[in-house]
């Protein structure tokens, strides 16, 4: 389900969205749909045609005469490269506007990684991933989640204490310098909840994604659009305080859920049985190590107590998890026990929970999906058939 269509109903763009939403259709379907004259339509399915934002995707079959055309939208033919900053990982893939990936590097980072250093082989390896795949001609955008909070209107990040280098980093400016093409920014929760709502082929249901790696986060897709909040730090669940923990966060306050159930807690929490990484959580977990086990699972229990308070009151029909550590089975175990001891009764009828299905590719997803929505939304579409 795309996003809500804005502007002129019978416009270009209009009919692109009805395609990218309902499609594939035929002439006369999308004429019932529209109300448009059948010259009107042709006229908004040339410059369709001219953009090259329709395809042709077979026959409807026909009880007799001529088998009509089904229509689709075009989300194969532009390129964007979509990239993903983490506190100790760097990911760039090239993709098309339906998600296809044609080629992806991940690299590991250390810990106070430098921005500079970061996006240049972020900038260096989408350029050889577009040259290797022979679509460089047909970048379109490009995509970027980062921790923290976005300031969109400037492109510059706020970011978590823990990556206290990249605070005021002006994020678009080095691609859309390099590239000449439009930059979208994202949170990484947001992008996460976005990339399992995209997994489930963008289901017409509310959706809560939370992503439990070196810190904790959250992120709402509320009708087909990923809901900010009025400053930007909607879903920052990590700094939600748990009665009885005086545990120090990294954003300066105490008993933050992050503190005492991120993944670095996790690890902190096991460091006396000799656990230095998450791969170290993840291999005694599915050992079935007991301390491990129950750490996990005590972990997703803290989280669910903060998640039972967001779902009674956003109301989700899905809940999905993400991060290395949050997919493990004891985490989602306490963190649905604890949510459906907790939220309000209501708020539990058909609630689904569940992990992130495309482990770290999630986001990465996520991001796709949200620059496909940008680059084929009704008003830039309309934009583009103005020039």
């Amino acid at each position: 389900m795309p996003p809500a269509r804005t502007g002129s109903p019978t416009s270009a763009g209009h009919i692109l969205a009805i395609l990218r939403d309902e499609g594939p259709l035929t002439r006369q379907q999308l004429q019932d749909r529209t109300g448009l004259s059948r010259a009107t339509l042709v006229e908004r399915l040339d410059v369709l045609q001219r953009l090259k934002l329709l395809r042709q995707v077979g026959h409807r079959a026909s009880s007799g005469g001529r088998p009509a055309e089904m229509l689709a939208a075009d989300d194969v033919g532009r390129t964007a490269l979509v990239g993903d900053i983490g506190q100790r990982h760097a990911t760039i893939a090239a993709v098309d506007l339906r998600g296809t990936v044609f080629g992806q590097v991940r690299r590991p980072l250390p810990a106070g990684h430098r921005p500079a250093e970061t996006l240049s082989f972020l900038l260096d390896a989408g350029r050889r991933l577009l040259a290797e795949a022979g679509r460089a001609d047909s970048l379109c955008a490009f995509g970027l989640s980062v921790p923290g909070q976005i300031d969109h209107d400037t492109g510059t990040t706020i970011a978590p204490p823990s990556m206290s280098e990249w605070r005021g980093v002006r994020l678009r400016d080095p691609f859309t310098d390099a590239l000449s093409v439009p930059v979208f920014l994202e949170n990484d929760a947001n992008a996460l909840a976005f990339g399992a709502y995209c997994e489930m082929n963008r289901p017409r249901a509310a959706l809560v994604g939370v992503k439990v790696g070196t810190g904790i986060g959250a992120g709402m897709v509320i009708s087909g659009r990923v809901h900010r909040g009025e400053t930007g730090c909607a879903g920052e669940v990590g700094h939600i305080r748990i009665e009885g923990s005086d545990l120090r966060c990294d954003c300066g306050r105490r008993g933050c859920v992050s503190a005492i159930a991120s993944g670095q807690a996790v690890i902190r929490t096991l460091r006396p049985t000799g656990v230095r990484s998450a791969e170290d959580v993840l291999r005694r977990v599915r050992a079935g190590h007991p301390e491990a086990v129950r750490v996990t699972r005590e972990a997703g229990r803290l989280v669910g107590t903060v998640l039972a308070t967001v779902v009674t009151i956003v109301n989700p029909r899905y809940v999905r998890v993400g991060g290395a550590i949050g997919v493990l089975p004891p985490f989602l175990e306490g963190l649905r026990e604890v949510v459906l001891a907790g939220a309000h009764t209501s708020s539990l009828d058909s609630l689904d929970i569940g992990p992130c299905t495309l482990g770290v590719d999630t986001t990465l997803t996520g991001v796709a999906g949200l620059v496909a929505d940008e680059v084929l939304a009704p008003e830039t579409v309309d934009a583009m058939a103005a020039l």
